[in-house]
């Protein structure tokens, strides 16, 4: 039986297509929706992992947000 890997996927809008990006091995793909952006992802990752040469390590991503204050991003420039 054939082994899977599981991947991360990120997947943001630019204009009229949708960008996918794999952020364990830096692959990104796009497509007219969000299904086809993840579905061309996954199939260039594929042709990526048929590289013999290839060695993946397996991470584990997660997505997270957090807050910031407009205020404190501000910095002043010094002379």
């Amino acid at each position: 039986m054939e082994q899977t890997q599981k991947f991360s996927a990120m997947v943001h809008k630019e204009d009229d297509w949708y960008v996918s990006w794999c952020p364990d091995i830096d692959i990104a793909s796009q497509g007219k929706t969000v299904e086809e952006a993840v579905a061309n992802l996954k199939e260039a990752v594929e042709l990526y992992l048929e590289d013999e040469d290839v060695s993946v390590t397996q991470t584990t991503s997660f997505l997270t947000t957090f807050e910031v204050s407009p205020a404190k991003t501000s910095h002043p420039v010094s002379e």
